[in-house]
């Protein structure tokens, strides 16, 4: 392999992202080494199974995700603001088309939903910890590894190149020759083994380990909706992982599972993606909609209406997901009866998403509403998640979709659905839950200022797309001639790109600007909220609950501090089994790389090492006698009466 095959050369963003890279890495290893915190980091974090670190962890990854997602945005609107443009080559922009949409959405959405999944679920339904600390541990390490194989590429080897959706024949060896496609293939089979597995044990989480009295049905509503969100995890997932395997086999071994001859299919890839793919959809979205109904109610300071028809709503949204996904493919031959078929669940879905707007917009109307940050984002999400909405069902139409398919109208209507679905969700559940995490709350006039400049740089960037896709531009076109007209309309939506990255920048200063600034005697409780974690001290001890508390009803801590009964029974505290922290699972997520990289390339020497590597791990989880330690009772009086000042 020569030189330039194996470092991505002739580009100087590349060579200033090699640069950065180094002076970052260096950065970090003075800093830690200066300030003698090695062994802290390894102590408490890489070694971690303590599931609210291991939440912190994986929403750190998609606030940096986030920035490089938006990099890419941002290179994509500067190439299409001015017609004719050469700032970015077709090839350079076809990669940053790609890795754009599989960060955003596997590498910043999927991580941030599962990090507030982490923090909050267990504390929720009152548990001491999820039900395999320990796979929790696994599962964040091979998301982790399998995002810097990904983000690797794009100084060595190539980054992939064939749309986020990587259709055949487009990521076949004879169209894709680099190894770009290979770092997808391989990067996705790790981090979606780490998704899998969060799926299994979330799921046993909330069905074996809630506190007495937490029935299904008072269970809070993210909680809810992270139970659904697994369910269809447990289902979607294995159909990616499969796909990607027979991926990895046409590129590396020369089968021919999506070749256009020899008993191939390509479509076989395209519904086995989108089989995937729309239930992804909604596993980034669901949690976003618990976490809004969480705040909306908290804020509102009403209980939620409707709660009964909301879970059935999110089941019935969890189901018609899987019905869904030919409406990806009206254009591609099928025939009237199978458009119709699929036009037909795919309108259907949008039943149970109104009930749920409507549920919102009942629990406010009255309510003593305080506009918060998080409650802003909420109130910001109802109105432009309906346009995606709206739009999605005039995509829906399969004989109008020959209008709209592949066009810019679709990449505004996606873009409306998934940015205040979720982004806007994990927003406004970070600005909630904030406290609860490190002890002080974020700067609100910070966090309002950001809001706004969020807001209004996003509906400035994506509204024109509509009107770009209804004049006839098409996705994934990297330049256009000034005669189409394309032009003030890409230039406005650059305009309200760099809106929208500068209320992202806000955004980071309020996390420098509130770790140096904000009080830090808040309590347990700063909203008034109405949940079991905002009954724990801010920020919650490694053990959660010193007692585990007894609920009478939904609402339970609103419950007990408006009728003033007991949420924790009197009497003296007792010994707490906990699990050990453990360096496996770090050491599997390296190992696990290793393998992937060496693969990437066909060294499959060193791959066999990799694997062999892993089964030894695997082998040394199984015969281990590991039973955890036990904190007395007498350190737990301690830490509780330092936390709260109680004395028991």
């Amino acid at each position: 392999m020569k030189w330039d095959e194996f470092f991505v050369t002739g580009e100087p963003m590349i060579y200033g992202a090699d640069v950065s890279i180094i002076l970052v890495s260096l950065a970090i290893v003075i800093g830690l080494t200066y300030f003698k915190k090695w062994g802290y980091l390894w102590r408490e974090w890489l070694t971690t199974v303590d599931h609210k670190r291991i939440g912190i962890m994986y929403i750190i990854s998609a606030l940096i995700m986030l920035f490089r997602g938006g990099v890419d945005a941002i290179l994509m609107r500067a190439q299409l603001a001015t017609p004719d443009s050469k700032f970015l080559d077709a090839q350079h922009y076809n990669e940053i088309f790609t890795t754009h949409g599989l960060i955003m959405i596997l590498f910043m959405a999927m991580p941030f939903v599962i990090g507030m999944m982490n923090v909050v679920v267990p504390l929720q339904i009152g548990a001491r910890d999820v039900a395999f600390p320990r796979l929790n541990a696994v599962s964040f390490w091979m998301f982790f590894f399998g995002a810097m194989l990904l983000n690797l590429s794009f100084v060595i080897g190539g980054s992939p190149d064939a749309g986020w959706s990587a259709y055949f024949p487009l990521a076949s060896l004879e169209f894709s020759p680099t190894v770009g496609n290979n770092y997808y293939s391989l990067a996705l089979q790790i981090s979606g083994i780490g998704t899998l597995l969060t799926g299994v044990n979330f799921i046993v989480t909330i069905l074996k380990m809630r506190a007495p009295g937490m029935k299904l049905m008072r269970m809070p509503m993210f909680t809810w909706s992270v139970l659904i969100t697994n369910v269809i995890i447990l289902f979607a997932f294995p159909v990616l992982t499969v796909a990607l395997a027979l991926m990895m086999f046409d590129r590396l071994f020369g089968s021919q599972f999506f070749t256009m001859a020899n008993g191939g299919m390509d479509m076989l890839w395209a519904n086995l993606f989108w089989v995937w793919g729309h239930p992804e959809v909604y596993i980034v979205i669901l949690p976003a909609f618990g976490i809004f109904s969480d705040v909306i109610s908290t804020f509102s300071k009403k209980n939620l209406y409707g709660y009964k028809s909301m879970v059935v709503s999110m089941v019935a949204i969890s189901l018609l997901s899987f019905l869904v996904w030919a409406h990806h493919f009206y254009t591609m031959g099928q025939g009237a009866m199978v458009n119709g078929f699929f036009s037909i669940t795919t309108m259907a879905i949008a039943v149970p998403t109104g009930v749920k707007i409507f549920n919102w917009l009942f629990t406010l109307q009255k309510g003593k509403i305080s506009f918060t940050s998080p409650m802003l984002y909420a109130m910001g999400f109802i109105p432009i998640f309906t346009i995606g909405g709206v739009t999605g069902v005039m995509l829906a139409m399969a004989s109008a979709d020959y209008q709209y398919h592949n066009t810019m109208f679709l990449v505004a209507h996606f873009h409306y659905v998934l940015i205040p679905g979720t982004v806007f969700g994990v927003l406004a559940g970070m600005h909630y839950w904030f406290p609860k995490m490190f002890g002080f709350s974020l700067n609100e006039r910070l966090a309002k200022w950001a809001f706004w400049l969020i807001i209004i740089g996003f509906n400035v960037a994506f509204m024109p797309l509509f009107f770009l896709g209804l004049n006839g531009m098409t996705r994934r076109m990297y330049t256009y001639s000034a005669s189409t007209g394309f032009g003030p309309l890409n230039m406005i939506a650059t305009i309200g790109a760099l809106v929208l990255s500068i209320g992202f920048v806000v955004l980071c200063y309020n996390f420098y600007y509130s770790f140096r600034h904000s009080p830090r005697n808040e309590g347990g409780d700063p909203w008034d909220a109405r949940t079991l974690e905002w009954s724990l001290p801010s920020p919650v001890p490694v053990y959660n609950f010193a007692k585990l508390p007894n609920v009478k009803s939904e609402d339970a801590f609103w419950h007990a501090k408006k009728h003033n009964v007991p949420l924790y029974e009197d009497g003296p505290y007792e010994e707490i089994h906990m699990p050990s922290n453990s360096g496996q699972p770090f050491i599997l997520g390296v190992i696990m790389f290793a393998l992937g990289f060496s693969l990437v390339f066909s060294w499959f020497i060193p791959a066999i090492i990799a694997g062999v590597g892993v089964l030894i791990m695997l082998a040394l989880r199984s015969f281990e006698r590991d039973h955890g330690y036990h904190i007395s009772a007498k350190e737990i009086a301690a830490t509780e009466q330092k936390l709260r000042g109680d004395i028991v």
